[in-house]
Protein backbone atom coordinates (compact mmCIF):
# COMPACT_ATOMS: atom_id res chain seq x y z
CA UNK A 1 0.00 0.00 0.00
CA UNK A 2 3.22 2.21 0.55
CA UNK A 3 4.30 1.90 -2.49
CA UNK A 4 1.11 2.84 -4.19
CA UNK A 5 1.05 5.97 -2.47
CA UNK A 6 4.86 6.55 -3.44
CA UNK A 7 3.29 5.91 -7.16
CA UNK A 8 0.78 8.43 -6.82
CA UNK A 9 2.39 11.15 -5.04
CA UNK A 10 5.61 10.59 -8.10
CA UNK A 11 2.93 10.93 -10.76
CA UNK A 12 1.43 14.03 -9.34
CA UNK A 13 4.62 15.65 -9.09
CA UNK A 14 5.94 14.54 -12.61
CA UNK A 15 2.61 16.53 -13.54
CA UNK A 16 2.97 19.20 -11.49
CA UNK A 17 6.30 19.74 -13.11
CA UNK A 18 5.11 19.52 -17.12
CA UNK A 19 2.24 22.03 -15.99
CA UNK A 20 4.78 24.73 -15.07
CA UNK A 21 7.24 24.90 -18.44
CA UNK A 22 4.30 24.56 -20.84
CA UNK A 23 2.86 27.78 -18.77
CA UNK A 24 5.56 29.04 -19.17
CA UNK A 25 6.10 28.84 -22.56
CA UNK A 26 2.65 30.21 -23.37
CA UNK A 27 3.41 32.93 -21.72
CA UNK A 28 6.83 33.92 -23.39
CA UNK A 29 5.37 33.63 -26.35
CA UNK A 30 1.99 35.68 -25.83
CA UNK A 31 4.59 38.28 -24.66
CA UNK A 32 6.78 38.22 -27.93
CA UNK A 33 3.74 38.29 -30.00
CA UNK A 34 2.23 41.56 -28.20
CA UNK A 35 5.83 43.08 -28.59
CA UNK A 36 5.70 42.35 -32.50
CA UNK A 37 2.47 42.88 -33.29
CA UNK A 38 1.14 46.82 -33.53
CA UNK A 39 -1.98 48.21 -34.09
CA UNK A 40 -2.83 50.25 -36.81
CA UNK A 41 -5.39 52.71 -35.95
CA UNK A 42 -6.08 55.81 -38.28
CA UNK A 43 -6.69 59.11 -36.19
CA UNK A 44 -10.21 60.41 -37.30
CA UNK A 45 -10.92 63.30 -38.72
CA UNK A 46 -12.01 66.62 -37.75
CA UNK A 47 -15.80 66.87 -37.46
CA UNK A 48 -17.07 69.05 -40.19
CA UNK A 49 -18.50 72.55 -38.84
CA UNK A 50 -21.80 73.13 -39.71
CA UNK A 51 -23.23 76.47 -40.89
CA UNK A 52 -26.97 76.91 -40.82
CA UNK A 53 -28.56 78.37 -44.20
CA UNK A 54 -31.76 80.58 -43.95
CA UNK A 55 -34.27 79.94 -45.75
CA UNK A 56 -34.99 82.10 -48.76
CA UNK A 57 -38.31 81.09 -50.15
CA UNK A 58 -40.32 82.00 -47.00
CA UNK A 59 -42.90 84.12 -48.93
CA UNK A 60 -43.43 81.19 -51.93
CA UNK A 61 -45.86 78.40 -51.66
CA UNK A 62 -44.19 75.15 -49.46
CA UNK A 63 -43.80 72.61 -52.03
CA UNK A 64 -44.65 69.87 -49.24
CA UNK A 65 -48.23 72.15 -48.37
CA UNK A 66 -51.43 70.43 -48.22
CA UNK A 67 -53.10 73.52 -50.08
CA UNK A 68 -50.74 72.54 -52.84
CA UNK A 69 -51.70 68.95 -52.46
CA UNK A 70 -55.35 69.84 -52.56
CA UNK A 71 -55.01 71.99 -55.47
CA UNK A 72 -53.18 68.88 -57.85
CA UNK A 73 -55.57 66.34 -56.65
CA UNK A 74 -58.62 68.98 -57.56
CA UNK A 75 -57.35 69.94 -61.09
CA UNK A 76 -56.51 65.78 -61.71
CA UNK A 77 -59.88 64.81 -60.63
CA UNK A 78 -61.41 67.52 -62.75
CA UNK A 79 -59.79 66.00 -65.97
CA UNK A 80 -60.71 62.70 -64.96
CA UNK A 81 -63.59 62.63 -62.69
CA UNK A 82 -66.22 62.83 -65.43
CA UNK A 83 -65.61 59.62 -66.57
CA UNK A 84 -65.25 58.09 -63.57
CA UNK A 85 -68.50 59.88 -62.21
CA UNK A 86 -70.12 58.73 -65.28
CA UNK A 87 -69.65 55.37 -64.32
CA UNK A 88 -70.26 55.56 -60.56
CA UNK A 89 -73.70 58.08 -60.98
CA UNK A 90 -75.82 55.30 -62.12
CA UNK A 91 -74.87 52.91 -59.30
CA UNK A 92 -75.47 55.06 -56.30
CA UNK A 93 -78.77 56.22 -57.51
CA UNK A 94 -80.07 52.69 -57.70
CA UNK A 95 -81.67 50.45 -54.73
CA UNK A 96 -79.22 48.05 -53.63
CA UNK A 97 -79.86 44.31 -53.38
CA UNK A 98 -79.69 41.83 -51.16
CA UNK A 99 -76.35 40.26 -52.35
CA UNK A 100 -74.73 43.00 -52.56
CA UNK A 101 -74.11 43.04 -48.73
CA UNK A 102 -72.11 39.67 -48.88
CA UNK A 103 -68.52 39.60 -50.53
CA UNK A 104 -68.03 37.77 -53.90
CA UNK A 105 -65.52 35.28 -51.35
CA UNK A 106 -68.44 34.56 -49.50
CA UNK A 107 -70.58 33.10 -52.34
CA UNK A 108 -70.90 29.83 -54.10
CA UNK A 109 -72.62 28.97 -57.45
CA UNK A 110 -74.25 25.56 -56.83
CA UNK A 111 -75.56 25.31 -60.67
CA UNK A 112 -77.48 26.97 -62.77
CA UNK A 113 -81.18 26.20 -64.79
CA UNK A 114 -83.35 27.58 -67.35
CA UNK A 115 -86.15 29.33 -65.95
CA UNK A 116 -89.18 30.41 -68.89
CA UNK A 117 -85.50 30.46 -71.35
CA UNK A 118 -83.98 32.80 -69.23
CA UNK A 119 -80.50 31.40 -67.81
CA UNK A 120 -80.53 31.06 -63.68
CA UNK A 121 -77.68 30.68 -61.43
CA UNK A 122 -78.45 29.15 -57.92
CA UNK A 123 -75.78 31.10 -55.57
CA UNK A 124 -75.45 30.39 -51.94
CA UNK A 125 -74.68 32.60 -49.14
CA UNK A 126 -75.39 32.17 -45.64
CA UNK A 127 -76.65 28.53 -46.08
CA UNK A 128 -79.66 29.97 -47.97
CA UNK A 129 -79.91 29.64 -51.77
CA UNK A 130 -80.50 32.39 -54.25
CA UNK A 131 -81.79 32.38 -57.70
CA UNK A 132 -79.77 35.03 -59.44
CA UNK A 133 -80.07 36.81 -63.54
CA UNK A 134 -78.39 38.84 -65.90
CA UNK A 135 -79.09 42.41 -64.46
CA UNK A 136 -78.82 41.36 -60.86
CA UNK A 137 -75.94 42.98 -58.74
CA UNK A 138 -74.08 40.47 -56.32
CA UNK A 139 -71.03 41.35 -54.24
CA UNK A 140 -69.71 45.00 -52.54
CA UNK A 141 -67.74 46.01 -55.93
CA UNK A 142 -71.40 46.91 -57.89
CA UNK A 143 -71.26 43.81 -59.20
CA UNK A 144 -73.53 43.63 -62.40
CA UNK A 145 -74.19 40.19 -63.65
CA UNK A 146 -73.70 40.25 -67.59
CA UNK A 147 -73.54 36.37 -68.09
CA UNK A 148 -75.00 33.19 -66.17
CA UNK A 149 -73.66 29.75 -67.96
CA UNK A 150 -73.41 26.51 -66.87
CA UNK A 151 -70.41 26.32 -64.39
CA UNK A 152 -69.85 30.63 -63.82
CA UNK A 153 -71.49 33.83 -63.29
CA UNK A 154 -69.85 36.62 -64.89
CA UNK A 155 -70.13 40.19 -63.95
CA UNK A 156 -69.09 43.64 -64.67
CA UNK A 157 -67.69 45.42 -61.14
CA UNK A 158 -66.74 49.11 -60.33
CA UNK A 159 -63.30 49.12 -58.41
CA UNK A 160 -61.08 52.20 -57.53
CA UNK A 161 -57.36 51.73 -58.92
CA UNK A 162 -54.27 53.08 -57.33
CA UNK A 163 -54.99 56.44 -58.45
CA UNK A 164 -58.50 56.69 -56.95
CA UNK A 165 -60.57 56.48 -60.37
CA UNK A 166 -63.64 54.35 -60.84
CA UNK A 167 -62.45 51.55 -63.45
CA UNK A 168 -64.52 48.44 -64.23
CA UNK A 169 -63.56 44.85 -64.24
CA UNK A 170 -64.57 41.65 -64.95
CA UNK A 171 -65.18 39.06 -61.88
CA UNK A 172 -66.36 35.46 -62.12
CA UNK A 173 -68.64 33.02 -59.66
CA UNK A 174 -67.54 29.71 -60.24
CA UNK A 175 -69.84 26.68 -60.13
CA UNK A 176 -68.25 24.73 -56.81
CA UNK A 177 -68.66 20.96 -57.07
CA UNK A 178 -69.15 19.35 -53.79
CA UNK A 179 -66.56 17.76 -51.99
CA UNK A 180 -67.07 13.58 -51.14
Amino acid sequence: MRHTLLLALAACAALAGCEGSESEEVTKWMAEQRAITKPKVQPLSEPKQFRPEAYAMEGQVEPFSNQKLLVALKRDSQQQGTASAALLAPELNRRKEPLEAFPLDAMAMVGSLMKQGQPVALVKVDNLLYQVRPGNYLGQNYGKITKVGESEVVLRELVQDAAGEWVERVATLQLQEKAR
